[in-house]
C-alpha cells in the first residue's frame, strides 16, 4: 500500500514529466503548499491524459466516471488514488467546494463529445471547466479575503487556456478538434482544413491575431479585478500568467505561423520568468 511520501513522489513525477509551465510556478512555495499544488496539477494531468491517450471513447468515459466517484471518496476522506491521497492529507477539501473538481472532469469529457464550437460563448464554458475551475481551486489553496479574487482566478484560467489553444491550433486540428469559434472561422475565411494542413496566409494570421487579442483582453481584465489585499497570496497565479503572456508574445513575434511543433519557452527562461515575477511581487508586497 502506497504511503503519503510515495504518493507525493507519484505526483511530483507526473508534474515534472509533463514539462508544463505550471511546475515552475511551484518552485518558490513552502513544502506543504508545493505538495498541494503539485497534487492538484497532477490531478488535472491525469484526467486530461485519459481523453488524450485512450482511443476508445467508451473506456475514457468510464475512467472519467471513476474519477468522479474518486472525488466523492476524497471528500469523504476515503481516497484510494495516490493523487487524491495527497490531496486528502491537506485541508483543501475543507475549504474548496467539490463542484470545481467535478467541473474539471466535465471539461475533459467535453473533448469526447464536442469537436467544434459554434461561437465563443460555447468555447468559454469549455475554457472555464478545464482551466478556470483549476484557477479557482488554486485560489482556495493559497487563500483569499475578497470574493473578487475568485473571479480573477476564473478569468486568468480562461485567458491561459485561450493561449494554449493558439499555441496548439495545428496539433489540435489534426486530432479533429477545432477550438476556434466556428463563426470566427467563417468571418476570417478560414476552413478547418487550412488549420489541419498548417496553411499560413493572411486569413489564418488575422484569425489567430484576433484570438490573441481576446486572450490579452481577458488577461488584463483578470489583473484589474484582483484585489490588492489578496495579490501577495496569488503570486503563483501571477507567475503562471507572466509565463503564458511571454509565450503569447513569442507566438505573435513568430507571426502566428502554424508550425509542425508548438512554440515553447525553454526551462531556463521559464525559471527566470518565475523568479523575476516572484521577486517583483515580493518587493511590491
Amino acid at each position: 500500500m502506497m504511503d503519503l511520501k510515495q504518493a507525493q513522489h507519484y505526483c511530483e513525477k507526473k508534474a515534472v514529466r509533463s514539462g508544463s509551465s505550471f511546475y515552475y510556478s511551484f518552485l518558490f512555495l513552502a513544502p506543504d503548499l508545493r505538495h498541494t499544488m503539485t497534487a492538484l496539477y497532477a490531478f488535472c494531468r491525469e484526467v486530461d491524459d485519459i481523453v488524450d491517450m485512450d482511443k476508445d471513447p467508451s473506456v475514457a468515459r468510464q475512467t472519467l466516471n471513476w474519477w468522479r466517484e474518486e472525488i466523492v471518496r476524497l471528500y469523504q476522506h476515503q481516497a484510494s488514488h495516490p493523487i487524491t491521497k495527497v490531496l486528502q492529507s491537506t485541508d483543501l477539501t475543507q475549504r474548496a467546494p467539490q463542484s470545481y473538481f467535478q467541473d474539471i472532469i466535465d471539461g475533459m469529457e467535453m473533448d469526447l463529445d464536442i469537436h467544434h464550437y459554434p461561437s465563443f460563448r460555447e468555447l468559454e464554458l469549455y475554457c472555464y471547466r478545464v482551466a478556470g475551475a483549476v484557477g479557482i481551486l488554486t485560489t482556495y489553496v493559497f487563500g483569499f479575503t475578497q470574493e473578487a479574487t475568485l473571479t480573477f482566478a476564473k478569468k486568468l484560467g480562461i485567458a491561459l487556456q485561450l493561449i494554449n489553444i493558439i499555441r496548439d491550433v495545428g496539433e489540435d486540428a489534426r486530432c479533429a478538434r477545432i477550438y476556434i469559434p466556428g463563426n470566427e472561422l467563417v468571418q476570417y475565411g478560414v476552413e478547418a482544413q487550412m488549420l489541419t494542413q498548417r496553411t499560413n496566409n493572411k486569413a489564418t494570421h488575422d484569425l489567430l491575431q484576433h484570438q490573441a487579442g481576446r486572450a490579452r483582453r481577458i488577461y488584463q481584465e483578470a489583473l484589474q479585478i484582483l484585489p490588492k489585499e489578496d495579490r501577495s497570496q496569488q503570486r503563483v497565479s501571477l507567475i503562471m500568467g507572466e509565463i503564458y503572456l511571454q509565450l503569447l508574445n513569442e507566438i505573435e513575434h513568430d507571426g502566428f505561423i502554424i508550425r509542425n511543433e508548438c512554440i515553447t519557452l525553454t526551462p531556463i527562461r521559464k525559471l527566470w520568468l518565475a523568479w523575476r515575477t516572484y521577486r517583483r511581487e515580493k518587493k511590491a508586497a
